[in-house]
């Protein structure tokens, strides 16, 4: 049974950030809050975690995950920036946005696109997730969280404690988040290329949506 913990939304517990990285660093696989909805997170080298989220999301293999890192320098450990890519990320994190880069060494390849060696990185715009990542001092592993059958991400702790504490470790509440996933910007073939239009504007990148 998941572990519910309560956390201010600008000024989350210390104690509890910590609680919930020892978690994650234990194999655990946790729901927080982002800028745009809950997500689902585990430790970026815990396959079995891994796993549970694929079978959490009802996914297979080819549903990708995205790193969720702390800054755009740690962006740059597991991912290929140069400097139009940098500029870009520099104006636009902390932000509703997921970038598919390409991978460095440092990810495993299992992580990777299998045919591109691409990978989706984005620095969420929360508090309580921005402390859980400086806490560990690594990106983790994660996935919006959408049931199965369902289009719209899960937004409330408390509905998701009521559906899934039973396949979770942890959940950490910090009120209601929003229900768009990120905006997904390709930027690994040299041009934008936009893969799903969602809270983030496309503005910064000179795009409009799509109708």
């Amino acid at each position: 049974m998941a572990q519910f913990f309560t956390l201010h939304p600008d000024n989350p517990q210390l104690r509890l950030i910590k609680q919930a990285a020892a978690i994650l660093r234990d194999g655990g696989v946790v729901a927080l809050p982002t800028d745009s909805s809950y997500a689902i997170a585990c430790h970026l080298g815990d396959k079995q975690a891994q796993d549970r989220i694929r079978a959490l999301r009802a996914v297979d293999d080819k549903h990708h995950f995205t790193l969720l890192c702390r800054d755009l320098a740690e962006i740059a450990i597991y991912a290929l920036v140069d400097n139009q890519q940098f500029r870009l990320l520099k104006a636009n994190t902390p932000g509703s946005y997921t970038f598919i880069l390409e991978a460095t060494r440092e990810v495993p390849k299992r992580l990777q696109h299998p045919k591109r060696n691409t990978i989706g990185l984005r620095v969420p715009e929360h508090p309580v997730t921005l402390a859980l990542l400086a806490e560990l001092n690594e990106p983790l592993l994660s996935m919006t969280l959408i049931l199965p059958n369902e289009t719209i991400p899960m937004h409330d702790a408390n509905v998701i404690r009521e559906q899934l504490e039973h396949r979770l470790d942890l959940i950490l509440d910090s009120g209601v988040c929003g229900t768009e996933p990120t905006t997904v910007i390709d930027l690994s073939r040299g041009e934008i290329e936009v893969l799903r239009v969602g809270r983030g504007s496309l503005a910064p990148f000179g795009l409009e949506a799509r109708n």
